[in-house]
């Protein structure tokens, strides 16, 4: 009996080794890369806690069903009531944290490396009037998140932008979303994003943001 827990724990090992697991994503930029905009201290907790947390507990809801791990996490968060049940729940919340996480750091850049070009700026005109009206519409929607949550720029089915906001760890291409969209740029509204350097100032914190956005990324997430 014995040996055979021991097989059927080392198959599970070799299984979700074959498949991999989810790992956190290498920066493009280093800890102090944003600052004086977000600090070092708050992107080095950000990263190896937070996000290390989600990814760890992500791995650890799939090790009973380690053929998952041969899924992107995006198909993951899209095919969510197709998992076995006993995971759905865990896979929502750490797999919406894991992907969330992923997509900020890729929409990040150091001061000055990624400005908006004049063709993106002008298919955000198309949509919101101006560069400023999105801005402030952005900031609205970050200010009234209650609690904490994401704000969103998507790109709808018809190809028409939209801003949405999703609590916790929800997003725009899960199963369950209200608003669905392919991602192009978000904002961490949770706490443990800015009060460090903030505090309850989460108003500054957004308007922050727009220094350290890379507008290259974000409109490659538009056309890809």
């Amino acid at each position: 009996m014995k040996n055979r827990i021991i097989l059927f724990t080392f198959s599970l090992l070799i299984s979700a080794l074959s498949y991999g697991q989810y790992t956190l994503p290498k920066l493009a930029y280093k800890y102090n890369a944003l600052e004086p905009y977000i600090d070092s201290t708050t992107m080095y907790i950000h990263y190896n806690n937070h996000h290390a947390a989600y990814a760890n507990n992500l791995n650890k809801a799939l090790e009973q069903h380690p053929e998952l791990y041969k899924n992107s996490i995006e198909n993951l968060l899209a095919n969510i009531s197709t998992l076995p049940e006993d995971i759905r729940t865990a896979v929502k919340n750490n797999g919406g944290g894991y992907y969330n996480h992923n997509f900020f750091w890729s929409v990040l850049s150091p001061v000055g490396k990624n400005g908006i070009s004049v063709n993106f700026e002008a298919i955000i005109k198309s949509n919101f009037g101006s560069l400023d009206d999105f801005k402030a519409q952005f900031e609205k929607a970050a200010l009234t998140r209650f609690g904490s949550g994401w704000v969103w720029l998507i790109k709808d089915s018809e190809g028409k932008l939209k801003l949405v906001s999703t609590a916790n760890q929800d997003n725009t291409i899960m199963q369950s979303a209200e608003i669905k969209g392919k991602p192009l740029l978000t904002l961490d509204v949770w706490e443990h994003a800015y009060y460090l350097k903030y505090q309850s100032k989460r108003a500054a914190y957004v308007k922050a943001f727009w220094n350290i956005v890379n507008w290259t990324q974000v409109e490659v997430n538009y056309f890809k």
